[in-house]
């Protein structure tokens, strides 16, 4: 009774079977079968290969929420050249609620304005970069997929003979999460009850030139791949009562890459200078102004890879659709041929060595693709 059941069980898996297997006897080889194989599994190997190269590619992906924190501090990287000496500026931030962070972070460094072979390399080397982020977005995914952050060279010493020219101010900042302005002008900043200001009439107006050169500048926690607008910025003041001004727009940014993960913020800005002169109505004070606002949106900045599961699929669908595209493109070439060469005709069949009865009938039963009209 087992036995029976089995045989019953074997015979309807056997009548499911979807891949009948066919006798060798009935199988035919030809050249242009082979050929037309011979040019499907190339292309299965190739097009495996380049599959194989997406799979291990990565890209990134952006993603927009809001900003939730605003309790935290903010951090302000700074390293600027300005053209005068380090007692006749001072550098300071006033934000949006009245708070003066004083620039005990910042080092106030004497400096030579002109630049050594080594850091005159780098400097063009990073305005090139620079240029390349504006044409080519996609360059920035590169640089946080490889966190590439070349370091720059170490500041020369500074002739002895000659006496330094301008100040080096660099270091960092902690301010409140609001807008603000960042500001280095003429004078030491001094605390006032209505705000602060700067110590400007012992400075005379001779020794004003704001010219300036922002090595770096960025916001929140430096990471390597992450170069900011504003590096590598060189100004020259045409007149000695120039101001500059740029208007930041600072987004929080979370980044998680296989190689780093971190929050820190990235920046747009536009710049505007113009010479004071009061007489012709153009009014304000000379010096560099950074005037920052915050976003209210998040960017998530993730690294996504190809999951194993989908490779596997887009490499079947490979395999199967080369394997059943070239046997129908085969089938069809062969069937052309035939109607091109008058070998295939409608109706009826018969063998080219088969006899005729009288009644012009085939007299045995061969199969019908060896015959002819």
């Amino acid at each position: 009774m087992r036995r029976l059941t089995k045989k019953k069980a074997l015979t309807l898996v056997k009548e499911l079977d979807a891949f009948p297997k066919v006798p060798e006897s009935y199988v035919e080889s030809t050249a242009s079968g082979g050929t037309v194989s011979l040019i499907a599994f190339t292309l299965m190997a190739v097009l495996a290969f380049l599959e194989f190269f997406v799979y291990t590619n990565t890209w990134m992906k952006y993603e927009y929420e809001v900003d939730k924190d605003f309790s935290s501090k903010l951090r302000i990287n700074v390293d600027i050249t300005v053209a005068m000496r380090c007692q006749y500026i001072g550098a300071d931030v006033l934000d949006l609620a009245e708070t003066m962070v004083a620039s005990d972070g910042l080092n106030y460094e004497p400096v030579n304005f002109e630049l050594s072979p080594d850091e005159r390399l780098w400097h063009i080397t990073l305005l090139h970069i620079q240029e390349r982020l504006k044409v080519e977005h996609s360059l920035q995914d590169v640089l946080f997929k490889t966190a590439v952050k070349g370091a720059q060279p170490a500041k020369t010493q500074r002739d002895s003979s000659s006496p330094p020219n301008a100040c080096r101010i660099h270091g960092h900042l902690y301010v409140n999460k609001v807008a603000g302005n960042f500001h280095i002008t003429v004078g030491k900043s001094i605390p006032h009850p209505r705000g602060h200001a700067h110590l400007a009439a012992l400075v005379s107006h001779d020794s004003y030139n704001f010219s300036h050169r922002i090595d770096h500048l960025s916001f929140g926690e430096a990471i390597p791949g992450l170069i900011s607008p504003l590096d590598g910025t060189e100004k020259i003041a045409a007149d000695y009562n120039h101001m500059f001004q740029y208007f930041i727009t600072i987004v929080p940014t979370k980044l998680n890459t296989y190689k780093v993960s971190a929050e820190t913020h990235q920046y747009s800005v536009t710049e505007r200078e113009r010479v004071i002169n009061h007489a012709a109505g153009s009014h304000g004070v000379s010096g560099i102004f950074m005037k920052y606002d915050i976003s209210s949106l998040m960017v998530k900045v993730t690294e996504q890879h190809m999951p194993f599961w989908k490779f596997l699929v887009r490499l079947c669908g490979i395999v199967g659709g080369i394997f059943s595209t070239t046997g129908m493109i085969h089938g069809l070439v062969g069937f052309l041929v035939d109607v091109a060469c008058c070998r295939f005709k409608m109706g009826g069949y018969r063998r080219l060595d088969a006899p005729l009865n009288p009644q012009g009938e085939v007299q045995n039963g061969f199969p019908a693709e060896n015959y002819i009209q």
